[in-house]
Parts: C-alpha cells; sequence; structure tokens
C-alpha cells in the first residue's frame, strides 16, 4: 500500500473505524443517561485526545461537556510519602488527593461550583487559578487519569451516574504466525517521540523512567480493567510506520556503553522491516498528533 502510494486512502479508512468506536461509546452514554466519564489506561495510550474528541462528539448529541484531569489532583510534594529508596512514588494512587477529589465531585453532583485545582509538577504543589466550574442537567463531566477505573477513585459515587472507558491501543499487526508487535512498545515509542519533543528528554532518560512507569501499570491500572464498561482500542495499524520516522533518529543516539543499549536496537531491529509514512496525511485530531505535535487539542 506504501509503495504503491494509496497510504492516505488508506489512513483515511483506518481513522474512520476508531472515529466510529468513539461516536458509538458517546451514543451509549447518551442512551445510558451517565453524568461523569471515567477514561483511564496506561501511558501514551491517547487519553488526552480521546477525551477531547468524545467531547465533540457528545456535543453533537446535544450534551455540554466539563473536562477534568485526575493528574491535577496529586497531593503536595511534602505529603507524598518517599519510599525505602527515598523515591516519592507518584504512580500509586495515594500520592492523589481523593478528599478533595471527592468533595469536589459531591459539590459538583450537588449543582455547587467548584474551582479545579492545577498541579505544577515543577513546584509540587497545587493552584486554585483554573475558572470555577458548574454542573448541570444536561452536563456531562469527563474525567481522564491514569487511575480512573479504579473502583476506589469513585466509590461514593451511585453505579448508575457513572461510565468507565478503559484505553490503550491494542495494534493488531504481527510480524508473523508467532510474533506480535508488542502493545507496550508501541507506547514506548509514542512517549519517547513526545517527550523528545515537549520537554526536550532524550531516549536514554525516557527508557530509564520506563520501568517505574510499567511498574505502576501492573500495580494501580491493569488489576482494574475489568471494571470497564468499554474499551477503546486507540492504535493505527499504519501508526509503526509514522512513529519510524521520528523514533529511529532517537534510538541510534543511544551508546553502545549505555545500560539501555539493547532495548534501543530491539526497538531498531523491529522498525526495520516497516517502511516510513509521511505524517502529513494525519489529520490535526489524529491520536497520534498528541506524541508527534501539531494536535488541534493541545499546544504544537
Amino acid at each position: 500500500i506504501i509503495s504503491e502510494g494509496k497510504i492516505e486512502d488508506f489512513i483515511k479508512k483506518n481513522d474512520i473505524i476508531i472515529d466510529d468506536a468513539i461516536m458509538k461509546i458517546a451514543q451509549d452514554i447518551v442512551r445510558l443517561k451517565k453524568k461523569i466519564i471515567f477514561m483511564g489506561g496506561p501511558s501514551s495510550s491517547g487519553k488526552t485526545t480521546s477525551s477531547r474528541k468524545l467531547s465533540l462528539y457528545l456535543s453533537a448529541l446535544g450534551k455540554k461537556t466539563i473536562k477534568i484531569s485526575f493528574d491535577d489532583y496529586y497531593k503536595e510534594i511534602e505529603e507524598i510519602i518517599p519510599d525505602e529508596n527515598g523515591k516519592r512514588d507518584f504512580e500509586s494512587l495515594d500520592a492523589l488527593d481523593l478528599e478533595l477529589f471527592g468533595s469536589q465531585i459531591d459539590s459538583l453532583l450537588n449543582g455547587e461550583e467548584i474551582v479545579p485545582p492545577k498541579y505544577n509538577f515543577g513546584q509540587g504543589a497545587k493552584n486554585f487559578d483554573n475558572d470555577p466550574i458548574k454542573l448541570t442537567s444536561n452536563d456531562i463531566l469527563i474525567i481522564e487519569g491514569l487511575h480512573c477505573l479504579n473502583e476506589a477513585v469513585s466509590l461514593n459515587i451511585e453505579k448508575k451516574l457513572k461510565y468507565k472507558i478503559y484505553v490503550s491501543p491494542f495494534t493488531p499487526l504481527t510480524l508473523d504466525r508467532h510474533n506480535y508487535i508488542s502493545t507496550t512498545d508501541i507506547r514506548l515509542l509514542r512517549r519517547m517521540v513526545r517527550d523528545n519533543r515537549t520537554r526536550g528528554t532524550n531516549v536514554e532518560k525516557t527508557l530509564s523512567m520506563w520501568e517505574s512507569v510499567r511498574h505502576g501499570e501492573e500495580n494501580y491500572i491493569f488489576p482494574h480493567t475489568d471494571e470497564a464498561d468499554v474499551i477503546l482500542n486507540t492504535s493505527h495499524v499504519y501508526e509503526v510506520g509514522i512513529l519510524k520516522v521520528y523514533a529511529e533518529p532517537l534510538l541510534y543516539t543511544v551508546d553502545i556503553s549505555s545500560p539501555y543499549y539493547k532495548k534501543a536496537r530491539q526497538l531498531l531491529d523491529s522498525l526495520k522491516i516497516f517502511f516510513p509514512i509521511s505524517s502529513e496525511y494525519l489529520a490535526s485530531d489524529n491520536v497520534l498528533r498528541e506524541f508527534i505535535g501539531k494536535s488541534e487539542f493541545n499546544e504544537g
């Protein structure tokens, strides 16, 4: 398809399938009269873009949406207890201010106005400079974050009001009859491209953090996937070709003396079998734009 110059049409068809899945979820939410939507999933799953697109589709169905990021409810840095190695576990649910979150959700459901926090990760503290929000009878609240599927987060909310969406890329590609494209590696490629673009983070730093990220997912996210009402697959059949253009040069910077050289080479070997695909054919609302840039839903 790529060599025959037909990739643009192929991308459009794949995107229709994903957009249709989001529309069906929006229709289900309206039909079931849900009030609070929890969107959870592992790192680099495309939760931000998916939540924004869901908001647009709900708007098309006559619903106004209000969005909150669960990541803004972290405790102050001094309140997060370090482990035996002196490291603070930001992946743990204990690092989040569930008391504040719960009280603000209760206030919204009671028709009261709140000022949601904004967490400054550089300072390790919350500020309350956001505009106040209020939930009316026709509004739907969308909450996005790593821990959103955990029932402990929404224990005091009536089941009939909430709807949980598990977001993750499940690639349909296999290398051969016995070897598949790792979903974890897809997310890692997404993350290293985004971290380098938005934070100037080199690949080795992203790889060094990945073990901790994966540990957090295994302990705090994957055990709660069964609680989801629906699964949203954010994988694109063509995305490895897109990511290859951005990730391959970054991976080649990992020196042979690096402890992460073996992983870098493994990823490079996986990418070798794919043709590169230009991102010029990607729409501005495509989930991959969240990682490579020029998304209509965020800066850059």
